[in-house]
């Protein structure tokens, strides 16, 4: 799968949306290395913390399949807007945790295009080694 494909289908993810709130609909795609595809959106809630990334949702969605960091591939984030949406604290956590540090992720706004890394997007990680 190409990278503009697992973009294509967090896009596709991103309709699926509950943004009642913020009208800001984010879609993420994970790829796994078997060729599944794991897709999540954002859920909002009128009790704000209670809601969820769309990245979060996706990687959840794997890791209850059964895949794990070893499976994981890539991750593409979209949303519509002006610019790129990057990912929250607490999503960055959570792929530290589930993924390598040195998985791919695309962010996409539908016109431009980054691609980093796990790592890159938390150079410096808490981790179960900090809990030693």
């Amino acid at each position: 799968m190409t990278q503009q494909e697992l973009i294509d289908i967090a896009f596709k993810a991103s309709e699926n949306a509950y943004v009642p709130y913020s009208h800001f609909p984010v879609g993420a795609a994970v790829l796994c290395k078997d060729g599944s595809v794991y897709k999540g959106c954002n859920i909002e809630n009128a009790a704000y913390p209670s809601g969820i990334c769309g990245e979060r949702v996706a990687i959840f969605n794997a890791i209850s399949d059964g895949k794990r960091a070893d499976d994981i591939q890539a991750i593409a984030i979209v949303a519509h807007g002006n610019t790129i949406a990057y990912s929250c604290g607490a999503c960055r956590q959570v792929l530290v945790e589930l993924c390598h540090l040195d998985t791919p992720v695309y962010f996409s706004n539908g016109q431009t295009t980054l691609t980093t890394t796990v790592g890159e997007m938390s150079p410096h990680p808490f981790t179960a080694k900090d809990l030693d």
